[in-house]
């Protein structure tokens, strides 16, 4: 299983660049195509429906707990009851986002009156009724999904991503080239949805073996699933709070423009949940065994760091870079009217650095059954968040949603959960952020000198602009291996290329 998290992972990562490249064309293409005004429907529909994910009340993130504690009892029979039990859930979840689903689309036209012409209306109308049939595909989906992930088989899980982020694109191209608009859009995710799910269950039930019992359904088991579930549901509020309420609020209160420039700042800032999030992903059963087993919290301590100190040299190259070269990229990539969307990436995603260093956390106080606190903290943020996006965004626009998130992060993500983690949790943050601030100091001194000579040589076209990513790259790993790496990190390092 060691292998599996590593080939995970460098697929992962893999994943990321590969779904980045595309994004790098396919975000112009779609904008080219379609136009600012019909991108800014396409995402409004977009975030509404996927509000419908909360009608699994957090029962997919419950899932590897469960599994991981009846697998070390050695208990099959009880396996298989989780798994019909699962099964009849989200067959019922799924039936439900389908009528509701439903139900928006035909009143769009209630939903989006202030913000929308009558033609975008109609648009949001059909998008609507597609991406409500492709998010309950996705949710039946989860199922056979999650037992893939207890498994730790996750070569096969990125695998099938990666196939996602080259299919899904090159159908929709095809489509548009039919002028189909962001229907084609939809109806080509759609599509590829469907093959998934096929993927999905011919892995899991044929190759890993899953089975269910339905007979004599637990209800206890139900009962305990639901209720670890649900501080999970109130975070999955949270996060649909923060990175989907506020296109619909723009769209609502400012217009498709102004959900368009913020949805691209959006869709840059999940990078870098997915450059921390690739690497925490596949420790979720690790640590749930962990904690099953001997629930030390020193070695969740080191754990936790050890993750986080590679996952904060991912993030602070990628953030150093984007402060360099980021304001040229957007202007080529995105054009001069997404100009703010440089500062919004950049003001967003400084305090981000906080949670993400920390995502093994998360796991840790899911497997530990000690997640309500969080959820809590986080709902009163999210509150924080709304009231900020509704009250200025009639008059700043999309700088309203970013106040409103910046203010969630610091104080929600940053001040509370290192409180929490530290007098509640059991782990020693002092030692974390000291092994963290190793790298965070070499990192910081690469990006000022680089910063400070980039405002004498400016980059001001594509050749600069690869020779200016180059020279940082190759500074960044010269400092951060010196002085940001410990002993056995740097001889690590040393034995992987002498392998090679």
């Amino acid at each position: 299983m060691t292998s599996q998290r590593k080939a995970g992972a460098l697929l992962g990562y893999a994943n990321i660049l590969v779904k980045n490249l595309v994004y790098l064309v396919y975000t112009p293409m779609l904008l080219h195509f379609v136009g600012q005004t019909d991108y800014g429907v396409y995402q409004s529909s977009n975030s509404f429906v996927f509000s419908l994910t909360l009608l699994t009340f957090g029962f997919s993130e419950a899932y590897v707990r469960f599994y991981m504690r009846l697998r070390t009892k050695r208990d099959e029979s009880g396996i298989k009851k989780l798994n019909g039990t699962y099964l009849l859930l989200y067959a019922v979840i799924c039936l439900i986002a389908l009528v509701l689903g439903l139900i928006f689309s035909a009143n769009a036209e209630l939903i989006f009156s202030k913000g929308f012409t009558s033609q975008e209306i109609s648009l949001a109308r059909v998008l609507l009724a597609i991406m409500t049939v492709n998010i309950s595909l996705t949710l039946f989906s989860t199922v056979f999904d999650a037992f893939i992930v207890a498994h730790e088989r996750f070569v096969f899980q990125q695998s099938r991503q990666m196939f996602t982020a080259l299919a899904a694109p090159l159908l929709s191209f095809l489509l548009l080239e039919m002028g189909m608009g962001t229907v084609g859009v939809a109806l080509a995710q759609l599509a590829v949805t469907v093959v998934l799910l096929a993927l999905n269950v011919r892995f899991a039930v044929g190759q890993l073996g899953m089975r269910f019992q339905f007979r004599g359904f637990d209800f206890s088991l139900l009962k305990a699933i639901a209720a670890f579930s649900a501080w999970i549901f109130a975070n999955q509020i949270c996060e649909l709070a923060n990175q989907n309420l506020p296109n619909i609020l723009l769209g609502a209160l400012s217009g498709a423009q102004a959900v368009a420039i913020f949805a691209v700042a959006v869709q840059v800032r999940s990078l870098f949940y997915s450059l921390s999030t690739t690497m925490s992903s596949v420790f979720t059963p690790l640590i749930n065994r962990m904690v099953a087993e001997t629930d030390d919290n020193d070695q969740l301590t080191k754990l936790m760091t050890r993750v986080g100190r590679y996952q904060a040299i991912l993030y602070l190259w990628v953030w150093g870079g984007f402060l360099i070269l980021g304001r040229f990229f957007i202007d080529k990539w995105a054009g001069h009217d997404f100009a703010d969307t440089y500062w919004m990436i950049l003001i967003m995603t400084a305090p981000l650095f906080i949670p993400l260093v920390q995502n093994t956390g998360i796991e840790i106080q899911r497997a530990k059954n000690r997640h309500k606190a969080r959820s809590v903290a986080y709902l009163c943020m999210a509150f924080v968040n709304i009231v900020l996006t509704v009250v200025l965004a009639p008059s700043i626009g999309y700088w309203a949603p970013v106040a409103g998130y910046v203010a969630y992060v610091v104080l929600g993500c940053g001040v509370f959960m290192n409180w929490y983690y530290q007098v509640h949790i059991g782990l020693d943050v002092f030692y974390f952020w000291k092994q963290i601030a190793k790298v965070f100091f070499s990192a910081t001194v690469v990006m000022l000198v680089c910063l400070f000579i980039s405002m004498l040589i400016p980059v001001g076209n594509w050749i600069v602009f690869v020779l200016w990513g180059i020279v940082y790259s190759i500074a960044y790993a010269a400092v951060v291996a010196r002085f940001g790496l410990n002993q056995d990190e740097r001889q690590s390092v040393i034995r992987k290329m002498i392998k090679k």
